[in-house]
This record gives structure tokens, C-alpha cells and sequence, in this order.
């Protein structure tokens, strides 16, 4: 009798957490800064779609010898979906990876830019 849960030529279940993050609002740019401890560059992505950012990072489980007697570190992809305003500029998304830190800058559109008016004396 085959059992469900037997099965091996399915990928087991990978765990998923929010990586936490902070958002800043400059005059230029919305920064957003992610929290992916052990995701290395080639192992995120980023995608937008409908005016939906997902930011999707892939940690390998460690390699490590010997036989495992107490666990409390676990291993997990990050996820985390943001749904962006239309005064973002799609076209000049930027993203950096640097020390398991991700930093997206979303620019907002020359347009949409706050414009401070000189004013002439004559």
C-alpha cells in the first residue's frame, strides 16, 4: 500500500518568512530594505507584476556533519509581496544584495517629483 505521505518524487515543503523591513520615503526614491540573512545574489528574485512587487530570496540548508541531536536554527526561503502606488517609476527599479541585506530603490517619476518654484524679483 502506497501512502501519500511516502511519496519522494515530490520536493518537501520549504518553510517561508516575511524577511522584516523598513521603508523610507525620500524626495527621489522610495527605499525599501530587507532583512535575507544566507541568501546569496544569484538566489533572489525580484519581480513586478500589476503593480505588485514580490521579493522572493532562496537559502540552501547548511552542510553539516554529524548527526543533528537539537535544532532550533531553521532554514527557509524569505517572501514578501508589496503592492506599489502609480507614482513609481517601474522602468528605474534598482536592487542590491550587500552583506544579506537587499536595498530596492523605486524612483518616483520626474512628474510626480515635488517641484519647488523659484520666484524673480523684477
Amino acid at each position: 500500500m502506497a501512502r501519500d505521505d511516502m511519496r519522494t518524487d515530490r520536493e518537501p515543503q520549504r518553510l517561508e518568512f516575511a524577511p522584516a523591513v523598513d521603508i523610507y520615503d525620500r524626495e527621489e526614491e522610495i527605499v525599501l530594505v530587507a532583512d535575507m540573512p544566507g541568501v546569496p545574489g544569484n538566489a533572489v528574485d525580484i519581480n513586478l507584476e500589476r503593480g505588485e512587487l514580490t521579493i522572493r530570496g532562496r537559502v540552501s540548508p547548511p552542510q553539516v556533519e554529524g548527526e543533528l541531536v537539537f535544532q532550533e536554527y531553521r532554514v527557509g526561503d524569505f517572501v514578501r509581496n508589496f503592492t506599489l502606488s502609480d507614482d513609481l517609476d517601474p522602468e528605474g527599479i534598482t536592487a542590491e544584495l550587500k552583506s544579506g541585506v537587499l536595498t530596492v530603490r523605486l524612483p518616483k517619476p520626474s512628474a510626480r517629483k515635488p517641484k519647488k518654484i523659484a520666484v524673480k524679483e523684477g
